[in-house]
């Protein structure tokens, strides 16, 4: 493990990664906006649980791999920005008939589906193999030289970043959600989301298509 300063190094450099938007970022703001806050606090549990996956994947090598194999990576690659590309089209083609702003209580709130909402942030980041590459470079950067059990010491690092990144997370979750119960915004404003976060996501993932392993 790092000395003292190093670590602190390490934590700052997370929270600062952590708040430069991406898919997951987006993904918690809208599903905060349309949903609430809770919504967006389950969408960013979702997303920790696929960043633990791609620590302990690039802890046991499975991040090597996808570094050196380009067909390991391009299968990924291809899963994840089509997965990003369906997000995306579902958003598109979602109806404004039903109320979609945010409710806190009462049958509303039990109406919304958090497990789905978890398991789509789980998605949007587990089948991103740049997140595994990016664990693989960054995380040896403040691994302490000479350490012996190379493999605990990046776990628990991936872990901390992990973890660390909550807080930013549910911060973002409780801006959208404050924001979504103050702008008094109606239902076709809520729509127009819908289709910004939906060009988005097809974006993202026609950028993670066209992009090339960075090890090469």
């Amino acid at each position: 493990m790092p000395d003292t300063p190093h670590l602190l190094m390490f934590i700052a450099a997370g929270w600062l990664l952590n708040l430069t938007p991406g898919p997951d970022v987006l993904y918690i703001v809208s599903s905060a906006l349309k949903s609430g806050v809770r919504a967006g606090m389950v969408a960013a549990l979702g997303i920790v649980s696929g960043c633990f996956v791609h620590v302990f994947a690039a802890a046991l090598g499975v991040g090597a791999l996808l570094a050196t194999s380009a067909t390991a990576f391009t299968l990924l690659k291809w899963a994840g920005a089509a997965y990003l590309l369906w997000m995306g089209v579902k958003l598109l083609l979602t109806r404004g008939g039903a109320p979609v702003m945010p409710a806190v209580s009462g049958q509303a709130s039990r109406a919304v589906n958090l497990g789905r909402i978890y398991r789509q942030g789980f998605l949007t980041n587990v089948l991103n193999p740049k997140v595994a590459l990016f664990f693989l470079a960054f995380v040896p950067q403040f691994m302490a030289p000479g350490t012996e059990d190379k493999v605990s010491a990046f776990l628990l690092l991936g872990l901390l970043f992990s973890l660390n990144s909550l807080p930013i997370n549910f911060g973002y979750a409780w801006l959208a959600g404050w924001a979504s119960r103050r702008v008094g915004a109606v239902q076709r404003a809520m729509h127009r989301m819908d289709r910004v976060a939906g060009l988005l996501f097809i974006g993202f993932g026609l950028k993670l298509a066209l992009s090339d392993n960075p090890s090469r």
